[in-house]
């Protein structure tokens, strides 16, 4: 592994593999790099709904499904380290709902997370309205 590949795709209880994995890494890095942030370390984990449930209960006592969940792992001002837990089954359903493509629907809640670690909250609707135009934004900037 390079050194400037400081983004990693992990799968647990799925077995779900994402495509264009340096392209992906290319984005991720415009995303915080536009939020005046530098990757350091992160990580995907990819997983069921069972998994991420466990993760939610377990760390945050809350008893609910979730598309994903972060954990900030950062110690330095403005470089971002963290884990990244995406339910691939949640996503799917969630495109499906949406009536969006699986790929797009991914790629929000990926950016989502990141923009978590970027410092951006999504409790209150003045906040999810930030998040939403901050995700929007991130998927138009793909160029692949």
């Amino acid at each position: 592994m390079k050194k400037e590949d400081c983004i990693f795709f992990f799968n647990e209880d799925h077995s779900y593999s994402l495509k264009q994995r340096g392209d992906t890494r290319l984005w991720l890095k415009k995303i915080a790099a536009k939020e005046a942030y530098k990757i350091l370390e992160l990580n995907y984990i990819f997983c069921s709904d069972e998994y991420l449930l466990q993760i939610n209960t377990d760390y945050l006592q809350h008893d609910f499904y979730t598309d994903i969940i972060t954990f900030d792992n950062s110690e330095e001002k403005g470089k971002l380290e963290g884990d990244i837990f995406i339910s691939i089954d949640r996503v799917k359903e969630n495109a499906r709902t949406e009536q969006t493509r699986f790929r797009d629907e991914l790629h929000r809640v990926m950016a989502h997370g990141l923009l978590h670690l970027c410092g951006y909250k999504d409790k209150t609707p003045a906040q999810q309205k930030i998040m939403r135009q901050k995700e929007n934004a991130a998927l138009l900037s793909r160029k692949f």
